[in-house]
């Protein structure tokens, strides 16, 4: 039955095609990924515009995946409402069915030699002689991405030409629509792509080995089957990623349900714009485009109330995130300036344990005191991604929080005292981030071939560890005079641990321990972790010093730094 059919063949169109639409996403987002960026962020001040963008944008992207995450990171900067959001998301289900009109339209008409060559060709010798220019690089990606999408589609449809000149479509038993439908899904549920299963559906639709009713169905399925990654991408993520992802899910759900209902109406109207027998494919390309936009207009009027069903079963979990303030009026300034004092410190604790994780430090060779563990308890299967962003939430909370404060009448100390722990919240922050912009160096020191590289990076582990120690009896103890002598006697000691590893790093080079290549890096690496020590030290000490005791710590440090410059 299958003879003449080359299964190699066509799984190599579908990769070719594939690469193809990779390169060609990769490339538009780096020549224009902020212009796109800016684009969505100023036109979905309203729902209509918010729609239209989004299906503008991923037609140019060709990737409403692309197209989801700037709006998830727009949403949880608070620039854009859910509302807007979901309109984008709507929008992008239209903009995506511009892939099958491309291939519907040119894949299938001319000759694809004719312009496939010079592009793969051009694009190729681009890459190499013009590789130093980014932008240039990016163009030439972009030429070879869209010679390819059509080099996969030609080999898919060679791969069944001499199949289809003794196959007769009668002999495929009538499985049913929701049968096509669900391979659809599957399909592009396995390969996260609905382009390439849209490529696959016009080839056999184009080759009589479908018929239009089953490709329809097919094209349902792989609608829907869009929606995988992005659910599987929600779990255990933060609350509006969910919501994001939900209202993909359920858009796509109820649009499905829409055309499976409305096809033999769909069809109809496909047929009198394009006959299936000469133009199939491109009527194919029409009902897809049909059913998004109907999908659209049936759901447009509900974006409201569905906005508010996701924020009910999605809420944020802003209290979760909180010990101390979420408990405590504003009313009275003193109680709320204690609040916001034990709340620092416990953003401190949260720092120090997402600093633990960089590393791959199981924390409880640091922790042992009972609030920690019991944020470990309500957080303890979350990503590093999510830790990170909870810290920045709990510091928004904290900066919430002092703002209803300033609305009392401050006395002239409870002012230096707001702003102090503002300042240490803000530090304790930046001491994440500081380790957090070279994780992935870090992680390469660990897995490299060169023994110094791994040695430092063992070393990194222990100074750390050795650190936070002292952090966390520190934190506990209650002596203010022994603060100032533990924090000044630690940022002491980082400064001596630093000078020894550029010395270490020294004589590394002279002895060709270290390539010239990892000589820069290892030396800003040590700087990040150094400065993120720092960071912590004076979040604590503006934490739990007092002003009088902050002049006092400055003053020694002077003198401190004054008699090392001496010596």
């Amino acid at each position: 039955m299958f003879e003449g059919f080359d299964i190699w063949k066509l799984l190599a169109g579908l990769g070719i095609f594939m690469f193809g639409m990779f390169l060609m996403e990769e490339s538009i987002k780096k020549l224009s990924g902020r212009a796109f960026k800016q684009l969505i962020r100023k036109y979905t001040s309203s729902k209509i515009k918010a729609i239209f963008s989004g299906a503008f944008v991923t037609a140019i992207l060709q990737s409403s995946s692309a197209v989801s995450l700037m709006v998830l990171a727009f949403v949880g900067a608070g620039i854009m409402t859910m509302e807007n959001a979901i309109g984008v998301i709507l929008g992008s289900n239209i903009g995506t069915t511009v892939t099958a009109w491309i291939v519907a339209s040119v894949g299938f008409k001319l000759k694809i030699e004719a312009f496939a060559m010079p592009l793969i060709g051009s694009g190729g010798l681009g890459i190499i002689f013009l590789g130093k220019s980014e932008k240039y690089s990016n163009i030439s990606k972009l030429l070879v991405g869209f010679g390819f999408l059509f080099m996969g589609l030609d080999y898919m449809k060679g791969s069944v030409e001499v199949f289809t000149e003794t196959f007769d479509i009668t002999t495929i038993p009538n499985y049913g629509l929701v049968v096509y439908l669900m391979i659809g899904f599957m399909l592009t549920a396995v390969m996260q792509s609905s382009s390439a299963t849209m490529a696959i559906v016009l080839t056999m639709l184009n080759a009589g080995l479908l018929a239009f009713d089953a490709a329809a169905a097919m094209v349902i399925g792989a609608n829907l089957g869009t929606t995988v990654t992005t659910l599987l991408g929600a779990i255990g993520g933060v609350q509006v990623k969910k919501r994001v992802a939900y209202s993909h899910f359920a858009f796509n759900v109820i649009t499905g349900i829409l055309a499976l209902l409305l096809l033999p109406i769909l069809t109809y109207v496909v047929v009198q714009v394009f006959d299936p027998k000469e133009n199939a494919v491109l009527g194919l390309a029409l009902f897809h485009t049909l059913f998004n936009t109907i999908g659209v207009l049936a759901f447009f009027p509900f974006i409201h109330l569905f906005s508010k069903l996701l924020l009910k079963y999605f809420p944020d979990r802003k209290a979760e995130l909180t010990l101390y303030i979420n408990n405590t009026t504003t009313d009275v300034a003193e109680a709320g300036i204690a609040a916001m004092r034990q709340e620092t410190l416990h953003l401190v604790k949260m720092v120090l344990r997402y600093n633990l994780g960089v590393l791959h430090i199981d924390e409880k060779l640091v922790f042992s005191d009972y609030d920690y563990i019991q944020i470990r308890k309500r957080q303890k299967d979350i990503s590093s991604d999510t830790q990170y962003e909870n810290l920045k939430l709990l510091q928004a909370e904290i900066l919430t929080f002092s703002a209803s404060i300033q609305g009392n009448e401050l006395s002239i100390t409870e002012s230096k005292d707001l702003n102090r722990i503002l300042h240490g919240a803000r530090m304790a922050l930046h001491s994440a981030k500081t380790l957090k912009d070279v994780k992935q160096e870090l992680d390469e020191f660990e897995s490299a071939d060169n023994l110094f590289l791994n040695d430092q990076y063992t070393h990194f582990r222990k100074r750390l560890i050795e650190n936070y120690l002292k952090l966390d009896k520190l934190i506990e103890t209650h002596e203010k005079k022994e603060k100032t002598i533990s924090i000044l006697k630690i940022l002491k000691e980082l400064k001596e641990d630093d000078t020894h590893f550029v010395s270490l790093t020294t004589q590394a080079i002279v002895s060709k321990q270290i390539e010239d290549l990892n000589v820069a890096t290892a030396i800003i690496v040590n700087r990040a972790f150094v400065q993120s020590a720092r960071q912590i030290l004076l979040a604590l000490r503006e934490v739990q010093l007092s002003n009088e005791e902050i002049t006092q710590f400055d003053e020694i440090q002077e003198i401190s730094d004054s008699l090392a410059d001496a010596e």
